[in-house]
């Protein structure tokens, strides 16, 4: 693994090879295109944190047109003051001696901001007249029995009063701070937040926020702020329309990346062998880039993300652990690989399944599509791994769901014994059997003698 005191860069890793990718994010925001806020969309474990972190380092190393300023959203959700979270990553951009100024200027705004978070939330306010807010809050104020809000009545009237006027000043000095070198705001993880945090980072960043020279990058899955607007709003309210008053530009990070031989495969299988060239699992354990292509299969089949792979690795570290390396020793049949390896997935990523398992209850139908080869039965004359392995679930399964004749039944097993070497695998172990005592071993349970 990477040195994690080391920057993130695309020279020290880009085995997905998206330099390319940032390299034209940064031409936009470089352009005179008006694509802020701009969304780098993708799903959990796609790798959006690290590429944003590389694509911010490549624009301080390539001396772009701006600066760079990463705000990773999640972390500051328990302040609940996502204003105040933004003033302070720009703030950290300026020379300490600079900062006071900013400060008072921003400050009845963000004042401004905390209090009428009492009663209806920062954007609320700042999209009403000065003159209506202040006639509104005294008509609120008659019929609100809240002691917090009727403690700071004067300090809040006042900021209402002032609030347009506030925000007018603190708009025209960041816009003087942006001329001399504009500023891109990356907001990470917006999607981890909690659903209110998340809606009203959006709306400070369009209300507060639309200033000459101040673009924002926000790094999301956009399904998932859907889903917080939402929550806040009301299923009846269109998520998808409500976004698109906030963003000017989105497009999703590919799980794909281009590879040698002009092959377009995905990012997660190079990711799955990078993480198993890096760890202490033996060379036994299937790789993705094996000519059997088990490992691809499950992986592809299965849609697995960056981390999920991670997770799936950690899990046969984990069963290497607990066997004391006799999961996947070196002299083992490369049968029982394919077995070890299918019982340590459904166990990482289908755990109803790997319990059907272990009592005996083989959903061969359901297993076979998780490995890829749910119609394994018609590639006899070729089957592939994943297909024998299919074979050997199918064949054991607890339910029919092919047919088959007993000239097939002796085809496919003369197949399966090739890949075990021993004629009397059968007698020996059923299958299946293996596969339980993988998932009972990493149960922590005793597996059977």
């Amino acid at each position: 693994m990477a040195d994690q005191s080391s920057p993130l860069t695309f020279d020290n890793r880009d085995d997905f090879q998206r330099r390319p990718i940032a390299e034209k994010v940064i031409r936009l925001l470089t352009s005179e295109a008006d694509v802020s806020p701009l969304v780098i969309d993708g799903g959990w474990g796609t790798g959006k944190s690290e590429f944003c972190q590389k694509l911010i380092h490549l624009a301080n190393e390539t001396e772009a047109s701006f600066r760079a300023v990463y705000v990773d959203a999640f972390r500051a959700d328990h302040a609940d003051q996502p204003l105040m979270t933004l003033f302070a990553a720009i703030l950290s951009l300026m020379p300490e001696a600079d900062r006071p100024s900013l400060i008072q200027k921003a400050l009845p705004v963000v004042r401004f901001g905390i209090k009428t978070a009492l009663k209806a939330g920062v954007s609320w306010v700042l999209k009403q007249d000065a003159a209506d807010i202040a006639d509104d809050f005294d008509k609120d104020l008659k019929a609100a029995g809240d002691e917090a809000i009727n403690q700071s009545v004067q300090a809040l009237l006042a900021d209402h009063v002032k609030a347009e006027e506030s925000l007018r000043t603190l708009k025209s000095a960041l816009e003087e701070l942006a001329s001399e070198k504009p500023i891109v705001l990356f907001v990470d993880e917006l999607d981890r937040c909690r659903p209110d945090f998340a809606v009203s980072m959006l709306e400070n960043i369009k209300h507060v926020f639309d200033v000459r020279g101040v673009q924002f990058v926000l790094v999301t899955n956009t399904a998932q702020l859907k889903a917080s607007i939402n929550h806040c709003y009301g299923g009846a309210v269109d998520a998808q329309r409500y976004l698109e008053k906030f963003l000017r530009f989105t497009f999703k990070l590919s799980p794909d990346s281009n590879r040698s031989d002009r092959r377009i495969s995905l990012a997660s299988q190079h990711h799955f062998d990078d993480l198993l060239d890096k760890s202490k699992l033996p060379k036994e354990v299937p790789r993705s880039s094996w000519r059997d292509g088990l490992a691809a299969k499950l992986i592809s089949s299965n849609d697995l993300s960056l981390r999920d792979v991670e997770s799936l690795v950690r899990h046969l570290n984990i069963y290497q652990s607990l066997t004391e390396g006799r999961g996947f020793p070196d002299d083992l049949i490369i049968g029982y690989r394919y077995l070890r390896f299918l019982g340590v997935f459904l166990f990482c990523f289908r755990p109803d399944l790997a319990y059907s398992v272990t009592q005996g209850r083989i959903t061969g139908s359901e297993i076979t599509k998780v490995i890829g080869s749910p119609m394994f039965y018609q590639n006899i004359k070729s089957p592939s791994a994943s297909d024998l392995l299919a074979a050997m679930i199918g064949f054991n399964s607890s339910e029919l769901f092919f047919d088959f004749n007993e000239n097939d039944k002796k085809e496919w097993d003369e197949r399966i014994e090739s890949i075990f070497n021993i004629v009397t695998y059968w007698d020996r172990h059923k299958p299946t059997d293996v596969v339980a005592d993988v998932i009972r071993a990493l149960m922590l349970v005793d597996v059977r003698s």
